[in-house]
């Protein structure tokens, strides 16, 4: 009966410990879906950024005219005049997802607008992809840190500015498969249960479907399979981890036409096919070590190694002969910048010229997890106290997203959940550690019942739970025992709370209050910081800006201004040409035919255009007329100081273009290496189309020229276009949209004005001077 009395207890507290956790994680996720709704609340419900009008647009594609007609669209309005496959160049997961959401509440009388779907698409997300972090670091470190990390995801800075309520990108869905499909992994390595092997591979075929980071996946799991081979972990249950995950996980990519036989062609994936084979050779070696003798399995041992070893050196051949022909070896141009960060400034300068694939500097560390990049540190030390399958591969995680986060600071992304988790681990540990000093030392508790209580939530072994339970049993049930009995009683349990004083951590009693507060309080400044970074720093949308003056708040709206004239103003077949930074805008609000747009796919198209901003007004005029372009959109922030404009990414299309033109030189446009737009800038700066463009009329609104992004006067103030005409400059001037004139009429003969000039062409003729050619 007494035996029975605790087991009760226990289980009514585990079933009220787990009715908390399920009211906790839904508050972690309605405060991880509020957070993001600033922008919402701030501006209005609109499409944030550039990529996320290309997805917005596709998705109004696929809700109007279906899922085949989607797989099969060739888009005329981008690239002109090559056009693009939509279906086959895409990743679908967040089209599709939206979509079947869309179609979801309009069949249970939901009326929502496509954008509206679109526009909290993420949010909905960030949700899932806190209680995903929950699944996962629980299965790493229990309830206690998972329900810490998922408090912490909710708010990290680094994802919430991917995730606004607006933000309709790939990672809005990416993260949760992302972190989903580790847990599966995990959970699979821990149960070693087929079934959930199946929903691993599953969830990677959602994750492939949504976003190219895949390729983190594919190749974290296996050299975390590695590891534990290496390090002698191999268990039944890693082989059913990995072994399904590898095979299914191929298969369902392959399925997915932007990735299709890159599955199975590309070096990013060569990886989990070496460790396959490598995990089947020690699948097998185990296996004859419990059928044989010693001294055969010596002899087999030899055997299959040798045969594995071949078989592995036969596998790398053939994968050698199949990349031996890319000059790239089989990896793509984004794989190589990770590889090497100096290999896309070198080789490729349309990738480095995207601002989000630059290293991140130290400040945006702190900006994006804040003070998690010093609980980091002690969560991995936690992980190792005990090391398990479990937390080596949480390390792993957090050491290889350190790296990639190092070298572009796009996958600062892919850090944020690896650091929530050690910051959970270690937040939760460090509470556990102070709540339980405070708890031996508290004044006036039963030794026996706290001692009892403690060791049974599974902090000392089960077996010494029954020991002091049994001695106090004892002692009650025999009252007929001598007094030397009863002297022993009292000597028992302080040697039994000193023995377990000393197997725990006990802080001193002051020492843990302090520290519990200094935690609270590094918890409130990072709550604070989290808020204002969702209020302030990731809530403006791109499309729409604000600055704050004595005058009050001002709004720039000048972006939807001058695509709305483009829309009302223009031809359905006029074709646009500006820098592919704005193609997908374009495509999307004003639905006009664009050269060239985010995808980046040619590099040659991209580069014509760079070439055309770079060279002379008459130069430009004939590449763009050869282009069959009629409007030129340039982006310019001299006059209200937007610093993202074309002048300052205009070195970037001097590269690009070059890249492919090679009668484009940087060093034309720079003055002893230095960019400038004053007087001191050269000829060629001066007279390059994009400078002309941005710079026209420019003197006219302060009668100085005075670019406020540069912070200088401009060098030619006064010049005229001859080549192109302006149509619309929009309020704030930040966007400025120029008309290329037509060809002038060509003339077979001139007008003899005089008899003067008649006598001295024919005396001219006499002498022997070439005749000019009538078509110039």
């Amino acid at each position: 009966m007494a035996a029975s009395l605790p087991s009760k207890g226990s289980t009514l507290r585990d079933a009220f410990g787990n009715v908390l956790s399920f009211f906790i994680l839904i508050l972690i996720g309605v405060l991880a879906f509020s957070i993001r709704l600033f922008s919402v609340i701030k501006y209005e419900s609109v499409i944030h950024e550039f990529d996320p009008y290309f997805n917005y647009r596709v998705t109004q594609y696929l809700s109007k005219m279906g899922i085949y007609e989607f797989w099969n669209w060739f888009d005329d309005r981008t690239w002109y005049p090559l056009g693009r496959v939509i279906g086959g160049t895409v990743y679908p997961g967040l089209t599709l997802t939206a979509g079947t959401l869309w179609r979801v509440l309009n069949a249970l009388n939901i009326p929502l607008s496509v954008e509206t779907v679109c526009v909290f698409t993420a949010p909905i997300f960030s949700a899932f992809a806190s209680w995903a972090t929950y699944l996962l670091t629980k299965e790493v470190k229990g309830p206690g840190a998972g329900l810490t990390a998922a408090a912490l995801l909710a708010m990290v800075p680094s994802y919430i500015s991917r995730s606004v309520a607006g933000s309709y990108d790939n990672e809005a869905v990416a993260i949760f498969a992302l972190i989903f499909t580790f847990y599966l992994y995990l959970k699979t390595l821990n149960t070693g249960s087929l079934f959930y092997a199946t929903l691993n591979a599953i969830a990677y075929f959602y994750m492939v479907c949504s976003w190219g980071g895949y390729t983190f996946i594919i190749n974290l799991i296996p050299m975390h399979a590695l590891l534990c081979i290496v390090t002698g972990r191999y268990s039944s249950r890693l082989y059913i981890a990995y072994a399904p995950f590898v095979v299914l996980g191929t298969l369902l990519a392959a399925l997915v036409p932007v990735v299709g036989f890159n599955a199975v062609m590309t070096s990013e994936h060569f990886a989990s096919f070496l460790v396959f084979i490598i995990i089947h050779v020690v699948a097998l070696v185990y296996y004859i070590k419990g059928i044989l003798s010693q001294k055969m399995f010596k002899v087999a041992v030899t055997l299959v190694v040798s045969i594995g070893l071949a078989v592995c050196c036969a596998v790398i051949a053939i994968l050698v002969a199949l990349v031996a022909s890319s000059p790239t070896k089989g990896w793509s141009g984004r794989s190589l910048s990770l590889l090497d960060p100096t290999y896309a400034s070198k080789y490729i300068p349309i990738i480095a010229s995207v601002s989000e694939h630059q290293p991140p500097t130290w400040p945006s560390y702190f900006m994006d997890i804040n003070v998690l990049a010093f609980l980091v540190p002690a969560g991995i030390i936690a992980c190792f106290s005990p090391l398990s399958d479990a937390s080596s591969f949480v390390v792993l995680y957090i050491a290889t997203a350190v790296y990639f986060s190092g070298v572009m600071v796009r996958l600062m992304l892919v850090l944020a959940p690896a650091a929530c988790i050690m910051s959970g681990i270690a937040l939760s540990q460090a509470f556990e550690v102070f709540t339980r000093s405070i708890k031996f030392q508290m004044p006036g508790e039963a030794d026996g019942q706290e001692v009892g209580d403690t060791i049974s939530d599974g902090v000392v072994a089960q077996h010494d739970v029954v020991k002091p339970e049994k001695s106090e049993d004892t002692v009650k049930e025999r009252p007929s025992k001598r007094n030397r009995k009863k002297e022993k009683e009292p000597v028992e349990k302080p040697s039994l709370k000193s023995q377990i004083c000393k197997r725990l951590l006990v802080l001193p009693f002051g020492t843990s209050i302090i520290a519990l507060f200094l935690l609270v309080l590094l918890g409130a400044f990072y709550v604070v910081h989290c808020v204002w970074a969702a209020a302030e720093a990731y809530s403006a949308p791109s499309i729409v800006l604000t600055s704050h003056s004595r005058d009050g708040l001002h709004v720039f709206d000048d972006f939807r201004e001058a695509y709305a004239w483009l829309s009302h103003n223009t031809e359905v077949d006029d074709k646009v040409a500006s820098w592919w930074d704005y193609g997908y805008q374009t495509t999307a609000m004003a639905n006009r035919t664009v050269i060239v747009d985010n995808n980046t796919w040619n590099n040659t198209h991209i580069a014509t255009v760079g070439t055309a901003m770079s060279s002379p007004e008459k130069a430009a005029w004939e590449i763009f007329n050869s282009l069959d372009v009629k409007y030129v959109l340039v982006v310019f922030g001299g006059l209200v100081g937007y610093p993202s404009d074309d002048i300052n990414k205009f070195l970037w299309m001097v590269r690009i273009g070059g890249g492919v033109f090679p009668h484009i030189k940087e060093p034309d446009y720079l003055r002893d290496g230095q960019y400038r737009i004053d007087s001191q800038a050269t000829p060629t700066m001066l007279n390059c189309l994009m400078y002309k463009l941005s710079y026209y009329r420019f003197v006219e609104t302060d009668g100085k020229g005075f670019d406020r992004v540069r912070q200088t006067e401009i060098g030619k103030k006064y010049f005229k276009l001859s080549h192109f005409e302006e149509v619309f400059t929009t309020h704030h001037w930040m966007v400025r949209i120029y008309k290329l004139k037509p060809p002038k009429n060509r003339i077979r003969g001139k007008t003899k004005k005089s008899k003067t000039k008649s006598s001295s062409t024919t005396s001219l003729k006499r002498k022997g001077t070439k005749k000019r050619n009538p078509w110039h």
